[in-house]
């Protein structure tokens, strides 16, 4: 009885294994069915070339005016750049910016900030720690010293 059960197990398990082993058969396509391209026609209107839309970095801001804030982390600094309505960088239309986070490490109140101009964007001085789960308040500010008026504010959570 025991040889009878060997030998089926035996048996099943090597149809299994040969099986799983033999490749699938594959159609073959006759020669005749084959169709060779047309040829391209000069006055064919080309399709239209896929324009990606440019990429604003960190955290976008949308502005009153139609035009984008762009916030980052860039070397343990706030980065603040500026875009334009088709999303292209442009160079800053406010003097600077100032910018308050709390400040989990400490009881003496919340960090700050200015960010002043740096190529086309807006840079901090101060160092920025992780971890990244708090809100940062921006202002945008015209003029030069004491004459400097907040033109626009947001509060935007810190890109990670």
């Amino acid at each position: 009885m025991k040889k009878l059960i060997t030998a089926i197990a035996v048996g099943l398990f090597t149809s299994c294994f040969l099986t799983a082993q033999t490749a699938p058969a594959t159609q073959t396509t006759p020669a005749a069915t084959t169709v060779a391209p047309k040829p391209a026609d000069k006055n064919a209107p080309k399709p239209a070339a896929k324009v990606e839309e440019p990429k604003i970095l960190g955290t976008v801001i949308p502005r009153a005016n139609g035009t984008f804030l762009g916030l980052e982390v860039v070397g343990g600094n706030f980065k603040l750049s500026f875009y334009d309505k088709k999303k292209k960088a442009m160079s800053p239309d406010v003097t600077r910016a100032s910018a308050r986070w709390p400040n989990p490490r400490s009881v003496t109140g919340p960090n700050r900030t200015v960010l002043n101009p740096s190529g086309q964007a807006l840079v901090g001085s101060k160092p920025v720690l992780p971890p990244f789960t708090f809100n940062v308040h921006l202002a945008l500010l015209q003029g030069d010293g004491e004459d400097a008026a907040v033109v626009e504010s947001y509060d935007v959570p810190v890109p990670k």
